[in-house]
């Protein structure tokens, strides 16, 4: 599982991880926030209004599921099952609260913790994208903060200061637990 502050380059990495260890399969997550520009229902997310995500929480369809910036975010357990059953390793790119309750469901996973290289540094990245108003990205940066503060409980942190050197980094990672060569 790979996580990190929102902007931090946590979608980035992992196509580029994607694009240097084939065999993985990235898991499309749930949320409740409404789409970006050019982002698709089942591609970039699963986007589901707040009462068919209460459903899906109440019937246990999801392996971890948390609050992020007024929105909810879960990884749905027929995404993962679906994958492991014909023995795809997955990517799960979640926040740190649902990498907390991986965690304690699959102790075995390979946590990454990506962390930018400064809290500006950040701050640029999520005022760059010009997807959130000043208000969300003060907010985005207050959870930023306490997130920050969890990288000790990662095995691994990657710095994504600069994007080839961090992709590579997250390669030699993945493919040391999958006991393979990053390419």
């Amino acid at each position: 599982m790979i996580t990190g502050p929102s902007g931090v380059g946590k979608g980035t990495l992992i196509r580029g991880l994607l694009e240097r260890t084939p065999e993985l399969e990235l898991s499309v997550s749930a949320t409740t926030r409404r789409p970006r520009p050019g982002e698709e229902d089942g591609i970039a997310y699963h986007f589901l209004t707040d009462a068919e995500f209460d459903r899906r929480v109440d019937a246990g369809d999801f392996v971890e599921h948390a609050i992020y910036s007024g929105n909810r975010y879960g990884t749905l357990r027929s995404e993962l099952e679906r994958r492991l059953a014909v023995g795809a390793p997955v990517v799960l790119e979640i926040e740190v609260e649902g990498a907390r309750q991986v965690r304690a469901a699959m102790p075995a996973a390979i946590q990454v913790f990506i962390a930018p290289p400064s809290r500006d540094a950040l701050r640029a990245r999520l005022v760059g994208r010009g997807t959130d108003d000043p208000d969300q990205v003060d907010e985005r940066m207050r959870t930023a903060e306490r997130e920050l503060g969890a990288q000790p409980e990662f095995g691994h942190v990657v710095v994504n200061d600069r994007l080839e050197a961090a992709t590579d980094e997250l390669a030699r990672i993945v493919s040391g637990a999958l006991g393979g060569e990053a390419g």
